[in-house]
């Protein structure tokens, strides 16, 4: 009996779960302590480091095996509902009031960090002008 070897693409899987959970790349990149590049690089190959796994999932809130075990057919399921016998042990919540507050503190934190970027602009161009003076 021939039995096929699953084979999925982790970086493939890594690029849905981050759009599905409609985070971009340098949000991901900045949860995970790499530069935006690198995740780009991690969502091009086919398998990756277990360490870097746990940190991807641990940033999208979502079991390893969502990115080891997902396959491109495979369809994403959410239960909203309680089972008087368990058996649905892993369940994917959403609460959209949280996913709003998240973009909100998402967004402030990259607005103050234009600002301080732009104020470091503003101050090289005074020190600037004062040198020529």
């Amino acid at each position: 009996m021939d039995t096929a070897v699953k084979k999925t693409n982790h970086g493939a899987n890594v690029r849905r779960w981050r759009d599905w959970r409609d985070v971009n790349q340098d949000v991901l990149a900045e949860r995970i302590g790499v530069s935006q590049a690198t995740l780009s690089l991690y969502e091009k190959k086919e398998t990756l480091e277990p360490e870097i796994l746990d940190k991807i999932a641990k940033a999208l809130d979502i079991p390893v095996e969502a990115i080891t075990e997902f396959d491109p057919g495979t369809y994403i399921n959410i239960y909203s509902g309680t089972w008087k016998d368990n058996a649905i042990t892993n369940q994917y919540t959403f609460n959209p009031i949280e996913k709003i507050v998240q973009l909100y503190d998402e967004k402030i934190a990259l607005y103050e960090r234009m600002l301080k970027e732009k104020d470091e602009a503003i101050s090289l161009l005074h020190d600037v002008l004062k040198d020529r003076k």
